[in-house]
């Protein structure tokens, strides 16, 4: 504590303003921190080397290792043993938890993933040096990001092997509606003029309203770059481990497109024993007559809103048949031929789903939420002509996924977690390790001492006491 003190002094000292003092200072704490985990990991490694060698392993080598911590890098030494089976192993790094050739903590590879997911990746390299003591390149960053994200993809791929291992379905929330839409979003690839296709799915419980605001009741979503076969079954996989839908009535919206179908959501919600309602999305209905109509307002186009509402097809297909007559452009001729090849393909599906059942909540509103949701995505991964390889898109959607859930820290650190019977021995390996820290008393042999009397030497007790000399 004395020297720490003294080293204070002279940074005080040798700074000539508040900003470059509480800099210094601040440098001087992570090397402080990171020197004094340094030691105590390398004590430990001895205690832990000493166990190992009484189970029979043998020493081959001791070398530095070092660890980036949001504190600083921890150097510390640790050894390489034999095991009884003559395999080569780190018993430290196995007991502390490190992963081989890892260097960085789980903490910071968790944190750099979710900082990541907000901006691009030389950012965040910048602001975790301004702010923290990890000095990263944006590279590393990179590979963080595919690194937590395989490990969010892996969890979602465990949940679908064990639905289709499972001779029953697990027991989970049951719920009188339950609400799906899902759409595509295109990011560019790293190969010339070739698109990636983030597949999305949204699920939620309904509606909650605080004041004048709307939000979904426990949404949750599933993203992967995957193909739609595997896509659709971490659909099923994720919602029969967290809901029991044979008693649900499944409620689901997307724009009809290639992979979004009616079908495809009546195979993933197939537990149910009613039919899945599948509506078409209303915003691409409305995009769509924008596209053919024109964005201002018109009879036809009013015309033609009314015939869809009251699901008239003979109304519709007059007025989209007469405003064509008046067209004279050829491309907008097409325009208004493909509107209607849309409409007509996806007729069955345009309606409001209130209006399908006999007894809606109270709180039932239209669909339409997939958009506002696609922004995670399209915000992060759309911006300044950003390319993606297939494994970055994949890391980066997965770890996008793992953090609205709420599943990404404990997905990427559940193998890391210590059992109890684990939890006793760390314990007691702690225990050993400070009893051979502690520090001996040095020895100063018998201690002298005087007593004053304060009378006459000359006196008897005078006598006495100097015989005793």
């Amino acid at each position: 504590m004395e020297k720490i003190i003294s080293n204070l002094y002279k940074i005080i000292k040798g700074t000539n303003s508040l900003i470059e003092l509480e800099e210094d200072v601040n440098m001087y704490m992570h090397e402080v921190f990171a020197t004094l985990l340094g030691d105590v990991f390398s004590q430990i490694d001895q205690v832990v080397k000493k166990q190992k060698q009484q189970e029979g392993w043998t020493v081959i080598r001791s070398d530095e290792k070092t660890v980036q911590f949001t504190f600083g890098a921890v150097t510390f030494r640790h050894t390489s043993l034999r095991d009884k089976q003559g395999n080569c192993r780190h018993p430290f790094d196995e007991w502390l938890g490190i992963r081989k050739h890892q260097r960085h903590s789980s903490l910071v590879e968790v944190k750099v993933a979710e900082m990541a997911s907000e901006t691009d990746y030389r950012e965040t390299a910048r602001v975790l040096k301004e702010w923290t003591a990890v000095d990263i390149s944006h590279t590393t960053v990179g590979s963080i990001v595919k690194r937590v994200g395989n490990a969010q993809a892996k969890a979602d791929q465990e949940m679908v092997v064990e639905l289709e291992d499972a001779d029953y379905l697990p027991e989970g929330k049951k719920l009188a509606f339950l609400y799906a839409e899902a759409d595509g979003v295109f990011v560019r690839g790293t190969q010339k003029k070739k698109s990636l296709e983030v597949r999305h799915a949204v699920v939620h419980e309904g509606w909650d309203k605080n004041g004048k605001r709307v939000a979904l009741r426990e949404p949750k979503v599933i993203m992967t770059t995957q193909p739609t076969a595997d896509f659709w079954k971490e659909v099923q996989a994720f919602t029969a481990h967290h809901y029991s839908l044979e008693d649900t009535q499944v409620v689901s919206n997307s724009d009809g497109g290639a992979g979004y179908t009616a079908e495809k959501f009546q195979e993933a919600f197939s537990q149910s024993k009613y039919p899945v309602l599948n509506q078409l999305d209303p915003y691409h209905v409305s995009q769509a007559l924008n596209r053919a109509f024109g964005g201002g307002k018109s009879e036809w186009k009013e015309e033609v809103k009314k015939a869809l509402k009251a699901q008239n097809l003979e109304d519709f297909t007059l007025w989209v048949d007469t405003f064509e007559s008046t067209l004279e452009d050829q491309k907008n001729v097409d325009k208004l031929q493909a509107f209607k090849k849309y409409i007509m393909h996806n007729w069955e599906r345009i309606f409001d789903w209130r209006e399908r059942v006999e007894n809606p909540p109270k709180d039932a509103r239209s669909l339409g939420a997939m958009e506002s949701n696609q922004r995670h995505v399209s915000f992060r991964m759309k911006k300044r002509g950003m390319h993606w390889s297939e494994a970055g898109s994949e890391g980066m959607v997965k770890v996008i996924q793992g953090i609205l859930n709420g599943t990404l820290r404990d997905v990427y650190l559940k193998h890391q977690k210590r059992s109890e019977r684990k939890q006793r021995q760390v314990k007691k390996t702690v225990k050993l390790a400070q009893l051979l820290r502690q520090p001996t008393r040095p020895s100063i042999g018998a201690h002298q001492g005087s007593i004053s009397l304060y009378i006459a030497h000359s006196s008897a007790r005078g006598q006495l006491l100097k015989s005793l000399r």
